[in-house]
């Protein structure tokens, strides 16, 4: 047998009885994790600072959205609701008879979790998937991102020693280190494993998707993939703020060196005064913008050569003066009309990286074909008035075919954790873009529905027994309510 095989038979075992352990044993437990991280102090910022590049001040603020995320999800717990509990009573009368059937959501079974490369917190080995897959009550097995293996492991001996302190189930949680894409694969295919998370590029999350697609027993596999979350710039907003707005992007393009999934990657206006105005001023901004350190070598390397291929492609133009360099990030804006954009795809693939491509249009008939050719996104943005609305409503509608997350007038780098949130979107930004990667929502990636038919009160769980002990909002009979069965 080898060692993953052993990994997940003990994954097994341990959700045998992970899965019923109460709400608030496993609230505690979530907390704990994030007292535990909190308590490794300033050794796991410099560490995870050694290992990424990225500055202290963002690792001080991914380390507390981290702890935050879990303890978001103890509270989901306790108030308890997230099992969406149903009950329809018998009708003994009714031809044929109704039986009795109640139900609520239920954990699918040990998850396998890959650590993300840009968030060495918040997504990697106690993140959102990890966090939300304890929450509901799955066993996690994480495999540790090698660019931050030190990171990795700190905060998986911090989550092991959670498990020892709140009594949960040996093995509840365990950490792999091996780096091959085989030990990836051999996780994804073993037949204990029921569901995988991911955070990373499209060719990996692909790769996932149909390793767990060729399996004789197929598994879902929600892997986000990336975007290049395309911003429309309509004619009003930017006759009256071209300049601001242009600054704001500058930022965001280049926030982190441009390593994050929700970067604005593609810009797409109507040629005219105003557009140059924004164009020069983001370039100048741009411009003034040194080249640091990115993530790690392969990043700075994949970086270099999608950028290179990019500005050596026909038609385009550069409006930044940064020369390429093996070394760091270096910020590029380029432009490009249209028809080029349209009848060239590599134009409208990511480069992860502080690298944007404004494309302009002769009309609005011309910016709504190029919008549209750019499927299956994280995020999209409109800059725009109420003026801009209104010469053209359709905009909004087309919106929501694009994304699962809409912003008008505003940066989309910046993903705020709530309940609102949807971090995903139309493939290839997501696997499923039913499911959010951030937010509480992200829990019901985890769950699967189960009916109880015809069981005896003392039997059920919980949460659909007839007295409502848990006190949590239930439908019965078609309407939302706390109160008692009344049999």
């Amino acid at each position: 047998m080898s060692n993953i095989a052993e990994i997940t038979k003990k994954a097994a075992l341990a959700f045998e009885q992970y899965a019923f352990t109460t709400p608030l044993q496993r609230a505690h437990f979530l907390e704990t994790i994030a007292t535990n991280i909190e308590a490794l102090g300033d050794s796991l910022l410099e560490q995870a600072n050694k290992e990424t590049n990225l500055p202290l001040p963002r690792l001080t603020g991914e380390r507390g959205r981290t702890c935050f995320q879990l303890r978001m999800f103890a509270t989901m717990l306790k108030e308890g609701n997230y099992v969406e509990a149903s009950i329809d009573t018998a009708i003994p009368t009714k031809t044929p008879p109704k039986p009795d059937i109640r139900k609520m959501m239920h954990p699918i079974g040990p998850v396998v979790v890959f650590g993300a490369s840009n968030f060495p917190f918040a997504y990697s080995t106690a993140g959102g998937d990890t966090a939300s897959a304890l929450a509901v009550g799955c066993s996690v097995i994480v495999k540790a991102h090698p660019a931050h293996l030190a990171t990795s492991n700190m905060v998986a001996e911090a989550i092991v020693q959670a498990a020892k302190a709140t009594q949960m189930p040996e093995n509840v949680f365990q950490h792999v280190t091996e780096t091959s894409f085989e030990s990836g694969k051999e996780l994804v295919q073993d037949d204990n494993i029921y569901a995988v998370g991911f955070t990373g590029s499209r060719t990996g999350g692909r790769a996932l998707l149909d390793y767990a697609s060729s399996r004789k027993n197929p598994i879902p596999v929600f892997a986000e993939m990336g975007s290049v979350n395309p911003v429309l710039l309509l004619q009003d907003a930017l006759e009256k703020n071209a300049e601001t707005i242009a600054k704001n992007y500058a930022g965001s393009i280049t926030l982190g060196m441009g390593q994050f999934c929700t970067n604005p990657g593609i810009l797409v206006g109507i040629k005219s005064d105003a557009l140059n105005t924004f164009a020069n001023t983001l370039a100048t901004e741009m411009n003034a913008i040194a080249p640091s350190a990115m993530l790690h070598a392969g990043i700075e390397s994949a970086y270099l050569k999608n950028s290179t291929h990019a500005l050596a492609q026909k038609g385009i133009t550069s409006l930044t003066k940064n020369t390429p360099s093996s070394n760091n990030g270096f910020p590029v804006l380029t432009t490009v009309d249209a028809d080029t954009f349209l009848s060239n795809p590599d134009l409208a693939e990511e480069v992860f990286g502080p690298y944007s491509i404004l494309v302009q249009c002769n009309s609005m008939e011309e910016l709504k074909e190029v919008w549209k050719s750019i499927k299956g996104q994280i995020s999209t943005t409109i800059m725009g008035t109420d003026l801009d609305f209104s010469n053209a409503p359709e905009l909004l509608n087309m919106s929501l075919q694009i994304a699962g997350r809409v912003l008008l007038n505003g940066v989309p780098t910046g993903v705020e954790v709530c309940d609102s949130m949807v971090h995903g979107g139309p493939y290839p930004a997501s696997t499923d873009s039913r499911f959010t990667a951030v937010g509480v929502n992200a829990a019901k990636r985890w769950l699967r529905p189960i009916s109880f038919q015809n069981w005896s009160n003392h039997l059920l769980p919980l949460a659909l027994q007839n007295n409502n002990s848990l006190g949590i909002w239930r439908n019965i009979n078609g309407g939302l309510t706390k109160d008692e069965v009344v049999s």
